[in-house]
């Protein structure tokens, strides 16, 4: 691990980025990314490289919108055991949190893979509802358990996404000039690199997939701004040690015979074709939303805007950065979170937390 922190090799980099005298925006979409960047002080050393490094909706936590989150609210208020992982929990609805609901008697469990709900769904015979969220990186791993086979009393309420058409829609939308994407590594695992190559195509915009240790990042802006000097647009893999071109055909496979696209909704975002993954027609006896239909209506009425002041929607666009909002390191912070930027790991509000002294009172 060490030998993607040396020092001596980074200081090699940073010198090969200032002698391309660059000025230059790239956007990665990753929490791990975001966490390198700002832990290591990245950002730092690419801006005296004339580099600017600007997080996307690479938080799948965040991305997920309050309607989703209010729909595991009403269930939990209807008596159903909630499962979902510990960031899912915290993330406020319109104003409650699934968390605020167990202090006043809900079900709400902690877990921490979907085998958890199927072992908590196996010891009840009540409803027990998993609320799955993520990107292409966990979305396999429920699709296999669903495969198996659930318990007639477990259903999902799903939450997960594919990451290639947000970033279509964040390049259409033209909000900011970005030279170069780095994707994420652990997403690219599974889908590889074919679904990034119509994106250099159609934008003539460099991408690299890169890994997530310091020489990974600096690696990976080195080598996006090397296509940028020369007037390339082309998909390179620096995390070539967990990456293969192809990704992994098995997760992707199974992923395809349990989800269908559809379109969804993203924090931040409009709705985005084909962006989110629904249980197909063969397993709709598990479909959260089919299941409880009835129980869920209600909320198609309801307008879900953002609480009042939060800038997590703009963070996740990339047009603003934490210590923008008025809010941050006040009465937003990872005691009290206001939005899902604070309150998950992989947050650009919680990593400025975390590392940097900007914003905090």
């Amino acid at each position: 691990m060490f030998r993607y922190r040396d020092k001596v090799f980074a200081d090699k980099i940073v010198e090969r980025l200032k002698g391309l005298n660059l000025n230059i925006r790239v956007m990665h979409v990753c929490g791990t990314h975001q966490d390198t960047i700002v832990r290591y002080g990245l950002n730092t050393l690419l801006t005296e490289c004339g580099v600017e490094v600007r997080q996307g909706p690479g938080c799948p936590v965040c991305v997920t919108t309050v309607k989703e989150y209010e729909e595991a609210i009403a269930l939990a208020v209807r008596g159903k055991t909630i499962a979902s992982f510990g960031d899912v929990v915290r993330v406020p609805g319109l104003r409650k949190s699934l968390l605020d609901l167990r202090a006043e008697g809900c079900d709400v469990r902690v877990v921490y893979s979907v085998e958890d709900a199927v072992a908590l769904a196996q010891k009840t015979s009540g409803d027990v509802v998993f609320m799955a969220v993520g990107f292409e990186t966990t979305a396999p791993s429920t699709a296999v358990t669903v495969l198996k086979g659930l318990p007639e009393n477990l259903t999902v309420l799903c939450c997960h996404r594919y990451i290639p058409p947000a970033l279509y829609t964040l390049l259409n939308m033209g909000e900011l000039k970005l030279h170069g994407l780095i994707e994420p590594g652990h997403v690219s695992t599974v889908i590889g690199l074919k679904q990034y190559e119509g994106i250099s195509l159609k934008y003539r915009i460099p991408q690299v997939v890169a890994g997530f240790e310091p020489l990974d990042v600096l690696m990976a802006v080195y080598m996006l701004a090397r296509q940028v000097v020369r007037g390339e647009a082309r998909v390179e893999n620096e995390y070539s040690r967990g990456v293969r071109y192809e990704g992994n055909p098995k997760a992707v496979e199974v992923m395809n015979t349990v989800f269908e696209p559809v379109d969804m909704a993203w924090r931040g975002f409009p709705v985005i074709p084909a962006s989110g993954m629904r249980l197909r027609k063969e397993f709709e006896e598990h479909d959260a939303e089919k299941v409880f239909a009835d129980e869920l209506k209600n909320l198609d009425a309801v307008s879900f805007e953002g609480s009042r002041g939060c800038r997590c929607d703009e963070i996740l666009r990339g047009v603003k950065d934490p210590w923008d909002c008025q809010l941050f390191g006040k009465s937003c912070n990872p005691e009290h979170p206001i939005g899902p930027c604070m309150v998950s790991i992989e947050g650009a509000c919680q990593i400025e937390y975390r590392y940097s002294s900007k914003g905090k009172t």
